[in-house]
């Protein structure tokens, strides 16, 4: 199975390319400004989830075929992005309607923590930088000797989403706390929320414009 030293190695470079803020981790801080501290968990939740899933691909070929083709990359790419651009749009929209309350009111009452899971987790399993990191630097750590590889792959996937879930939830509360000062004002409360929507559409931008190696 995973050899200690090749767990400790893939650790050191998974902190390294998470501390990166890419696009999940924008995400996060975005839905924190937009809808406060429990979307931005449950978002971060979501994200893991969905990063975990690229992983389970990755370990059983089906990563490593959407990351050699240019078509199916990009139409994974290009989904994430459209769909980040849709919730950007409405967190804009909808900016006005936020008050102080809803901070710290139940999630049901502004959008079902399920429905805020699938976000994040659409969100994980369409980002081109774990899709990328996972296929390309995984396969380098297991030990191709041994068997059972796709049940390598996977373990040695609990290690990075375990540092981003760490990561990302500080993000997502260093995020909904800035956003706590805002709520002292319904007008800088509703500029911030429009600052969440539009870093949401400009990370979906982003993302559409992220190319590829070849």
């Amino acid at each position: 199975m995973v050899s200690t030293e090749s767990l400790l190695a893939f650790a050191v470079m998974s902190l390294v390319v998470i501390v990166i803020p890419g696009p999940s981790v924008l995400f996060v801080v975005g839905r924190a400004l937009a809808h406060g501290r429990r979307a931005a968990l449950e978002t971060a939740l979501g994200n893991i989830l969905g990063s975990y899933a690229l992983i389970v691909a990755v370990a059983w070929g089906l990563g490593a075929v959407v990351e050699r083709s240019a078509v199916v990359f990009t139409v994974v790419k290009l989904a994430g992005a459209v769909y980040l651009v849709h919730l950007g749009i409405q967190a804009f929209r909808h900016r006005k309607e936020m008050h102080a309350a809803d901070i710290d009111a139940p999630a049901g009452a502004r959008r079902g923590p399920l429905r805020t899971v699938l976000d994040g987790a659409l969100v994980g399993v369409t980002n081109p930088k774990g899709l990328v990191f996972f296929a390309a630097v995984l396969p380098q750590f297991v030990n191709h000797a041994a068997a059972h590889i796709p049940v390598q792959m996977m373990v040695l996937g609990l290690v990075p989403v375990t540092i981003a879930l760490v990561t990302d939830t500080l993000w997502g509360l260093g995020a909904s706390a800035a956003r706590t000062w805002f709520t002292r004002s319904e007008r800088r409360l509703s500029l911030v929320g429009g600052a969440g929507g539009l870093a949401m559409i400009g990370l979906g931008v982003t993302v559409a414009a992220t190319g590829r190696a070849d």
